[in-house]
């Protein structure tokens, strides 16, 4: 803020004023930013470099999942360097399958199916219009084959229904398993996980 004034200190008094010509300059930038990097422009063009610095929001998203309540990840105050490195490991792993079931199963969510190659192709710096098709999920809350459209956490809300009974039979402790029929959301989340 120092910029924007101009202090005389003398004794006994202190007076200021704004420098009105540095805040006109700074509110001409106002909403505006620069992304610099060392990479040579023939190998990350400038609409690259402003998509590059946007998957800055994954990164964070995948933190705020770690931390919030997709992961449940609680503090563990571990006291040993390797334990440290093993919990970290873990959580990151976690992430990363969970990361891929929200792709994979993406078809169910209210997720943008097309948000990738939209990405790589539409302008970096103009905002991201959602694409017909999730538009046409938030509206109809279905998707194209009929299914309700969840959220990551009630689809795997609906999936942990799936049941499994060990049978015992007779007093030779004979044991057989069997799987309740997936209802037909299930089996789609099972067909796109390729389970």
């Amino acid at each position: 803020m120092a910029k924007h004034f101009h202090v005389e200190i003398r004794d006994g008094s202190l007076a200021w004023t704004r420098d009105e010509e540095s805040i006109r300059r700074e509110a001409e930038l106002d909403g505006i930013y620069v992304i610099r990097t060392s990479e040579p422009a023939d190998r990350l063009s400038a609409e690259d470099t402003v998509r590059s610095y946007k998957l800055l929001a994954q990164v964070e998203q995948g933190f705020r999942c770690l931390k919030g309540i997709d992961l449940r990840v609680h503090p563990v105050f571990h006291r040993d360097e390797n334990r440290v490195r093993a919990h970290f490991f873990l959580c990151m792993l976690a992430y990363y399958v969970e990361w891929h079931m929200r792709r994979m199963l993406a078809p169910l969510l209210f997720q943008d199916e097309e948000l990738a190659a939209d990405r790589a192709t539409r302008d970096a710096v103009a905002k991201p219009e959602p694409s017909a098709s999730i538009q046409a999920k938030k509206r109809s809350r279905q998707t194209p084959d009929g299914l309700p459209v969840h959220s990551f956490e009630t689809l795997l809300a609906a999936l942990a229904t799936q049941t499994r009974i060990t049978y015992r039979v007779g007093a030779a402790d004979a044991t057989f398993d069997k799987l309740s029929l997936p209802t037909p959301l299930q089996q789609r989340a099972f067909d796109l996980l390729g389970v």
